[in-house]
């Protein structure tokens, strides 16, 4: 049985269509077209009306339960925000108050931004990476910013970007595959003691 890598997506942009998007979708086209993956996208936007107000976990509603319980289970997680005043969205950081504090350590993260100009790029390591560093996760060193003018219509269409995309993949590779390897190599010791 071919074993996969479960890839969790967040995509923290509030609108749709959204540059923040079009860059998770790329960076997982690049993963499932390198390794055998089952994926889960979350649009932040889709689901910020039934968590942005609720404060405790246990309140919350099941398909935002079963949300956490995909980002807290993942393979790989693939976080991206679009950075507001310097910043991840104040909602996207709401999301991960609730994912339990020792659920994501040592999961690759790999970090994504996007915003209006260069001057936001390093948000990624002055922001997402000390999240995801209190969560004592294994944040990939390099993260992919995009800037507005390297989307067209909602589109990656910036040869630097693209490029970024194509070496963030790259260099997660063979992380991911010793996951996998890890992974296949659990099973059989799992259904033995099953």
């Amino acid at each position: 049985m071919a074993h996969k890598l479960k890839i969790v997506a967040v995509s923290g942009g509030l609108q749709r269509p959204s540059r923040t998007l079009a860059l998770v979708e790329q960076l997982l086209e690049g993963f499932t077209d390198a390794l055998p993956a089952q994926t889960r996208l979350v649009e932040l936007g889709e689901i910020a009306p039934r968590f942005g107000n609720v404060l405790q976990r246990a309140k919350l509603p099941a398909d935002i339960e079963q949300v956490l319980r995909d980002i807290e289970t993942a393979d790989l997680l693939l976080v991206a925000s679009p950075i507001f005043r310097g910043t991840y969205t104040g909602l996207f950081k709401h999301l991960f108050d609730f994912v339990h504090h020792e659920a994501l350590v040592d999961v690759p993260v790999l970090l994504a931004a996007t915003g209006g100009s260069d001057r936001h790029a390093l948000a990624i390591d002055h922001q997402l990476r000390p999240l995801f560093a209190f969560f004592q996760s294994n944040t990939l060193p390099i993260g992919v910013y995009g800037t507005d003018k390297e989307f067209d219509n909602y589109r990656v269409t910036g040869e630097a970007l693209r490029s970024r995309i194509a070496l963030a993949v790259e260099r997660a590779l063979p992380v991911l595959r010793q996951r996998l390897h890890d992974k296949a190599a659990a099973a059989p010791a799992l259904s033995l003691a099953a």
